[in-house]
């Protein structure tokens, strides 16, 4: 088994970067299926994270559980709204570490302690550019931050109800329950009540979690059969 030590994180796709090169991974769905365990277990593991970010390592939380199904279930489709929330997050990985090889590179360049010297009028050419003599760097964040004041904010977003889903353990004890009164059934009947493709892929997850826990066995006699569950009478 794997293991890696998390240190604590900024933000979700620093998170995500570091497990993948820990692994010494490529941005790929393959990949983000690979850490997303890891990723899941580092947020069971924290309660320190802030309210304000919570909501995005979630969010990102949400998109690799979505590309792991996709890895277990290789017929299951995406809609174009879930292909291009995936696509967005590898973007945004790509684009992040970009910023963050930039930033190595420029703390590289301070450790140096090596002062540099800007080229005025090099090759006798007149500086577009020539900021006061005495500017420094509360001078530089204070245009800045005014600059950044001038922008409108959105006054109101759009409201969305949220439903709520039904969790991995509930959905582990549901199964639990079937199998302990029936003895034998069939995922067909386990998830004919689900509501959604969501409810399905958490019933086949809870089926699988109970399988490597020895409490039920399964058998398939072909491909894209039922799948027959069985009840090991010892375990429940």
């Amino acid at each position: 088994m794997y293991n890696i030590k998390l240190d604590q994180f900024e933000g979700p796709l620093d998170l995500l970067l570091n497990l993948i090169e820990e692994q010494k991974l490529d941005v790929t769905q393959v990949s983000l299926a690979k850490v997303a365990g890891q990723y899941l277990e580092y947020l069971k593991k924290k309660d320190n994270i802030t309210l304000e970010n919570l909501a995005d390592f979630l969010s990102v939380a949400a998109k690799l559980i979505l590309i792991k199904s996709k890895a277990l279930l290789p017929l299951l489709e995406f809609s174009d709204e879930e292909e291009q929330e995936v696509k967005d997050l590898e973007q945004k990985i790509l684009e992040y570490k970009k910023f963050k090889d930039a930033a190595k590179k420029l703390k590289n360049i301070s450790e140096r302690g090596k002062t540099c010297f800007s080229r005025d009028s090099f090759l006798e050419i007149t500086p577009i550019f020539y900021p006061p003599e005495n500017v420094n760097g509360h001078d530089l964040k204070k245009t800045f931050s005014f600059i950044l004041n001038q922008i409108p904010l959105i006054e109101k977003l759009e409201q969305e109800m949220i439903r709520e889903v039904i969790t991995l353990e509930e959905k582990i004890n549901h199964l639990r329950g079937v199998i302990k009164e029936k003895m034998e059934a069939s995922f067909s009947e386990i998830a004919s009540s689900a509501k959604d493709k969501i409810d399905v892929i958490i019933s086949f997850l809870a089926m699988l979690e109970l399988v490597k826990q020895r409490i039920i066995e399964v058998e398939q006699s072909g491909l894209f059969h039922d799948i027959k569950i069985k009840n090991l009478r010892d375990k429940i």
